[in-house]
């Protein structure tokens, strides 16, 4: 098997602030061929690795078995069971001995890139999968390598990939494992084997689509979405048969440009409701309107429907794309359709009119809680969004219970008595920058939330990451592109300080927050030194698992907040934790590697120690003696390979350029965050030759860095040039 460990090449981005504020996002773009068609399989053994003898005999995995799930001993779907309250009845591990855990097995993954993972244990073996959606088959008990596939994903794909090519994870129903890959395929694998059953693309592939989010599976039918609104699409869900890949039905979440059927499921919901809320003019009509369906989706048994969220407007700034001012459904929204058919339910809007990239895609969970009539249980949907409010609302209906802000929130100044957000003035930005809070990464990004049935309490991993945001003057409408219609160059000056980047880091903070629904309160709140940890695993051991950015894997008592236990794990520990349990014992798990939106983005969140490291797989269990092999972190020459050059007006022009076309990947202010090159100290900087034959000649385009030819000048790639050997030679001593 060949696995083609190369580098993704970067793209349109956005982000910053001021001096004091940063904030960071994600990127898009594409190949060719129609959705939906079906990829024949005649020949495998390029993809699939060795097999090994599974020791358990594979016992197929059913809907029932599924919904009687308790997250005890397996972990059957990505949030451990329908209701993803990531909450496991395990007990075996509690606040008594937690601190003798100990590593069990590890295993490395095969790329250096961003993982996002969490492991899916059935019948004794654990499915995981890495950057470039590569899936990985292990003994749980032991580590053992079973067999990994490889999709073979074209690497300029990445390119496209918003926040890193990044998976979340796989599904398993039947015999067999579904992922989706990274360019718009959804896959199905032999459980015990690894081979592929079928493929099938599920977008146009001429249009910046991808998928990193985790495939569910109801009743024989896989659901996945897609991301790429940031470079012009338009979302949707689509429902497969798992046997055979054939599209059983597909839910829109904006309306047919022309506000015609598109003979889907969605149908009769935008000609009752959604039409209305948009306009018939702005980029909307040729940019796709965006509400990309990029991560949570949830079957909800009780009233057999699917709720799943939706993402920001493409492009962001409503000004741009639809100057009617409305709500423009279905854009960050939770929606729920009914299973079988796709057919609209209800939603919930959490961000009319979204103009900020406040995506409704963070985790939904479902719990009964004490809140009907007299204190009766009533079936709910929570959610903790990126725009800082944590909802509750009833999951038969979708109506509103409560709402209020999880952390500091100025864009809004609180929500009204149906849930709608009340805008602060001025936060819908115009030709001068604001500063708002949260940025577009975000109070809550993807990293999974929890829930404590018992307790009655949600575990955010909060962040504060704020951003100044302007209405880009350059805009113009493009799919091949970052189309936000915000200018995230406003405020960076490329005279940067080491004062400046350490002011800047303070702004940047992360918390762990035990959070009542019934309340809307924070029970208790951990403090974190920097944004971006992990996501969050709950136990009925009263224990609370969370990963954080510098690597560290930490166990709460969930009652109090108290820290119990921490392992260094050697690498970014953002992913989602899982835990099974074996002969009677139990298993604790974490997927490790640097990467991702946030650190891909921000080299302010640089850390030797856990950076450009290969991805891991890291198991623990009480009495466990392994070690965690020492990273081998390799050497950088920190030393610009050419003095810095060109007049101010070339500089700052580079200054937008590289903000606009090279941020995402190479890093705010040009500092890397150790996955990609740091281009300050890349020796293609030496000369306007070597420069160009990469930037606009695609020299790399094999390693993934595609040309920018159609995007930038021979004028803007010389002057970005300038601008990153301008910050090379910055004096830093403080």
């Amino acid at each position: 098997m060949s696995l083609r460990q190369t580098v993704s090449g970067a793209k349109f981005f956005h982000c910053v602030s001021s001096a004091l504020v940063t904030s960071l996002l994600l990127v898009g773009c594409g190949a060719s061929e129609t959705p939906d068609a079906q990829i024949s399989n005649s020949d495998t053994s390029a993809k699939t690795g060795s097999v090994k003898t599974v020791a358990t005999a594979f016992s197929p995995v059913t809907t029932e078995r599924i919904k009687n799930a308790s997250a005890k001993e397996e972990w059957l779907t990505y949030g451990g069971t329908y209701d993803e309250q990531r909450h496991s009845k395990l007990t075996s591990v509690n606040t008594e001995n937690v601190s003798e855990l100990g590593v069990a097995w590890t295993y490395d993954l095969k790329t250096n890139r961003g993982v996002e993972s969490t492991p899916i244990v059935v019948n004794g073996i654990m499915y995981v999968t890495s950057a470039w959606s590569l899936v990985y088959a292990l003994d749980a008990k032991t580590g053992e390598e079973l067999w990994t596939y490889d999709p073979m994903v074209d690497k300029a794909v990445g390119v496209k990939a918003c926040c890193d090519v990044v998976n979340r994870g796989v599904a398993v129903y039947g015999n067999q494992v579904f992922v989706g890959v990274i360019d718009g395929r959804l896959e199905a694998l032999d459980a015990e084997t690894g081979n592929l059953n079928w493929s099938v693309v599920t977008v146009d592939q001429s249009k910046p689509y991808t998928i990193t989010g985790a495939p569910r599976v109801v009743d024989g039918r896989v659901l996945i979405g897609n991301g790429g609104a940031e470079l012009g699409v338009r979302g949707y869900l689509t429902a497969y048969a798992a046997d055979n890949g054939e599209k059983l039905w597909r839910f829109y979440t904006v309306p047919n440009p022309n506000k015609q059927p598109d003979n889907e499921a969605s149908d009769s919901a935008f000609v009752a409701i959604g039409n209305v809320t948009w306009g018939d003019e702005g980029h909307w009509t040729t940019d796709g309107g965006g509400g990309t369906v990029w991560d949570s989706i949830v079957y909800d048994e009780v009233n057999d429907q699917v709720i799943f969220g939706v993402g920001n407007g493409s492009p962001w700034n409503r000004n741009f794309r639809d100057p009617a001012g409305g709500d423009n459904l279905f854009l960050s929204s939770i929606v729920a359709v009914d299973a079988s058919t796709g057919k609209y339910r209800w939603h919930f809007q959490t961000t009319p009119g979204d103009n900020w990239d406040y995506t409704a895609t963070q985790t939904i969970i479902l719990a009964d809680m004490p809140l009907g009539k007299d204190g009766a249980p009533l079936r709910v949907a929570m959610q903790a969004p990126k725009n800082g409010f944590f909802y509750v609302i009833n999951a038969q209906n979708g109506e509103f219970i409560s709402g209020e802000a999880f952390g500091p929130v100025d864009w809004a100044t609180g929500l009204d008595d149906n849930g709608r957000p009340v805008e602060a003035a001025g936060a819908r930005y115009g030709d001068e920058p604001i500063i708002l809070t949260p940025g577009p990464l975000g109070a809550h990004n993807w990293q999974p939330m929890a829930f404590n049935p018992e307790l009655q309490l949600a575990y955010i991993p909060a962040q504060e990451i704020p951003s100044a945001y302007r209405e880009d003057p350059r805009f113009t409408s493009s799919s091949t592109a970052w189309n936000t219609g915000a200018d995230f160059s406003a405020g960076i000056s490329p005279m940067i300080t080491a004062a400046d980047i350490k002011a800047i880091r303070a702004t940047l903070k992360g918390r762990l927050i035990a959070w009542d629904p019934a309340t809307q309160s924070a029970r208790w709140t951990v403090e974190h030194s920097n944004a971006w940890n992990g996501g969050v695993l709950s136990t009925a051991g009263n224990l609370v698992f969370q990963g954080k950015l510098e690597g560290e894997l930490v166990a709460y008592n969930a009652t109090s907040g108290e820290t119990l236990w921490s392992h260094d794990v050697r690498s970014g520990a953002a992913s989602g934790p899982g835990t099974y349990e074996i002969a009677g014992e139990q298993f604790v798990t974490i997927t490790t590697g640097w990467g991702s939106a946030f650190t891909l983005t921000s080299g302010l969140a640089f850390d030797e120690k856990t950076s450009a490291t290969v991805g891991k797989v890291v198991t623990f269990k009480l009495g466990g003696t392994a070690t965690i092999a020492e990273p081998a972190i390799p050497k950088i020459q920190k030393v610009a390979k050419a003095e810095a050059f060109g007049d101010e007006k070339s500089v700052l022009n580079g200054t937008v350029a590289y903000s606009k076309n090279c941020l995402v990947c190479h890093g705010v202010l040009a500092i890397s965050s150790g996955v990609l090159p740091d281009l300050r100290w890349s020796a293609i900087t030496a000369s306007p030759e070597a420069w160009a034959s990469v930037v606009l000649e695609g020299a790399l385009a094999g390693n993934g860095m595609v040309s920018f030819a159609h995007v930038l000048s021979p004028q803007d790639a010389e002057d970005i040039r300038a601008y990153v050997l301008t910050q090379a030679n910055l004096d830093m001593s403080e």
